[in-house]
């Protein structure tokens, strides 16, 4: 939708308020302080035709310039589907907007400048030099600057609001081609203003009365000191009115964007990273606020990251990883391995549709996950039908043994829930066997320069698989060692079964059936 701002009605309300505080102040200038320069016998019907068909004309131009040169802005609907060089161009222009407008009040009064205070002398015969630059400064230099500097001010406080709607993401510093105006100009360019114009003033008058009292009788000069006293007067109100109006903008241009980014910056600290602060200018503050959204942007992506990370490992070992505290460089620990497995896994699959045996997986797998999890257990790969867990890693655990037990048997107690409804539809229900071993691993971040994972290295994670593969022979649901039956410290129920042999190892193996 098209800026409300950018109407060139709403150009022309601002425009005709300040042009008319312009056309007070050279009224009052001319008709207080250096009246001689305007002094005329009278004013006749062809110098009202000549300023009327003049100032028609001035208005005529500008406004039609300022339309054509605004024409863009006022067609704004977003960047969809508009060429590069066209949204290049809006944004610009957007940033150029208020220079563009004080710009034309200031050719305008230039122009008025010249054409009351040179080109109508010379074409009513009256032209004098010294009065044409006094005339030139009256209009130009005082009210034209005034009224400039008015427009220009209240033109870019009220713009500002509508600026986010042509940089929504802000980035107005990597605009090219723009004027950027600093805080410390800004700032200087007010003060000056605000005590060179009235400083001026009560040098031309008191230069211009002074020279009225060369050769006056006592009875003139003490008129002219009186009406010297109420125009001081009137320089001060006028000059502390516009020292007040002009601050409020200056201050308004710093203190409304500041406050924006304090208000952004207390959602932040309340946790809310989906608050902006709208860059609403290409200065200083503008860059700050800049730096403020891109730092945002890096929180949320590190919340991102964290996030997705969490995905992969529990919140607690995610925290400590990004802490910095969990080395991932290797080292030897004494964890609890717990490896799961299916039972009957590819008959079940050649006789089950593929996209159901992708839900079912994907639903068995988050069951036991969250088993693992609720005992601070660390899935480490999903591979196939099987899951591989460790407890006690990256993490330290005393009681990791415990954990991994307790992690299995609710992992049998929800795989039971899980089957209650394939089996209220008639559909054999899933088995799976679970195999326990503690031992002393090899722990740290493996694989390429390009891809790392979180794994375990060493005879107890080969003897952990070989368990749980001794489930399906010995029938058994969780089979847990001797050395992992040692480290319990809670009371869990076990079976004793007769040692075996595994594959890869010379001495038999003990191992327990948790009841």
């Amino acid at each position: 939708m098209a800026s409300r701002d950018s109407d060139p009605g709403t150009v022309r309300r601002i425009s005709v308020v300040g042009n008319l505080i312009g056309a007070v102040l050279a009224f009052c200038y001319f008709r207080f302080i250096d009246y001689a320069a305007a002094d005329v016998p009278r004013v006749g019907i062809a110098e009202i035709v000549y300023s009327v068909v003049v100032f028609g004309l001035m208005v005529v131009l500008l406004q039609s310039w300022g339309n054509r040169w605004a024409r863009p802005l006022t067609r704004w609907s977003g960047p969809e589907g508009v060429p590069a060089s066209t949204v290049a161009l809006v944004r610009r222009r957007a940033l150029l907007f208020p220079y563009a407008v004080a710009m034309l009040t200031c050719v305008g009064w230039v122009l008025a400048g010249v054409l009351w205070g040179v080109v109508w002398p010379l074409l009513d015969g009256r032209f004098s030099a010294y009065r044409a630059v006094r005339q030139v400064f009256g209009i130009t230099v005082i009210a034209g600057s005034v009224t400039t500097a008015f427009v220009f001010f209240a033109f870019e406080s009220r713009w500002r609001r509508r600026l986010p709607v042509f940089f929504p993401d802000g980035h107005l510093s990597a605009v090219p081609g723009t004027l950027r105006l600093p805080v410390r100009v800004r700032l200087l360019a007010i003060f000056l203003m605000i005590s060179i114009v009235p400083l001026t003033l009560l040098g031309v008058v008191s230069y211009t009365r002074a020279l009225a009292l060369l050769g006056a009788d006592s009875s003139t000069a003490t008129q002219i000191v009186d009406g010297m006293r109420l125009i001081t007067l009137f320089i001060l109100a006028v000059g502390v009115a516009a020292a007040v109006g002009l601050s409020v903008f200056a201050a308004d241009s710093v203190a409304a964007p500041l406050l924006r980014l304090e208000t952004a910056m207390g959602a932040v600290g309340r946790g809310n990273l989906d608050s902006r602060c709208p860059v609403v200018a290409n200065d200083e503050i503008g860059a700050v606020a800049e730096g403020f959204n891109r730092m945002l942007q890096g929180l949320k992506d590190r919340e991102l990251v964290k996030e997705t990370f969490g995905k992969y490992v529990t919140p607690e070992v995610r925290d400590e990883i990004l802490a910095g505290r969990v080395s991932g460089e290797g080292e030897l620990k004494e964890v609890t391995i717990l490896f799961a497995d299916l039972r009957d896994f590819t008959p079940w699959v050649e006789a089950t549709e593929p996209r159901q045996v992708v839900r079912d997986l994907n639903q068995y797998f988050t069951e036991m996950e969250r088993a693992i999890r609720a005992h601070r257990g660390l899935v480490l790969q999903f591979i196939g039908d099987e899951i591989e867990a460790v407890f006690g890693a990256p993490l330290p655990h005393r009681d990791h043994a415990d954990m991994a037990v307790r992690a299995a048997v609710e992992m049998r107690q929800r795989l039971r829930q899980w089957n209650a409804r394939p089996e209220q539809a008639g559909k054999p229900p899933l088995r799976h066997g679970i195999g326990i071993h503690t031992g002393t691993v090899l722990a740290g971040n493996i694989g390429s320069a390009e891809r790392l994972s979180y794994a375990l290295v060493g005879d107890p994670v080969n003897l952990a698989s070989r368990i749980q593969g001794l489930t399906k022979d010995l029938h058994a649901d969780i089979l847990i060692s001797d050395a992992t039956r040692r480290r319990l410290d809670a009371a869990v129920e076990v079976e004793e079964l007769p040692a075996v042999t595994v594959k890869g190892r010379s001495v038999e193996v003990n191992l327990y059936r948790v009841v």
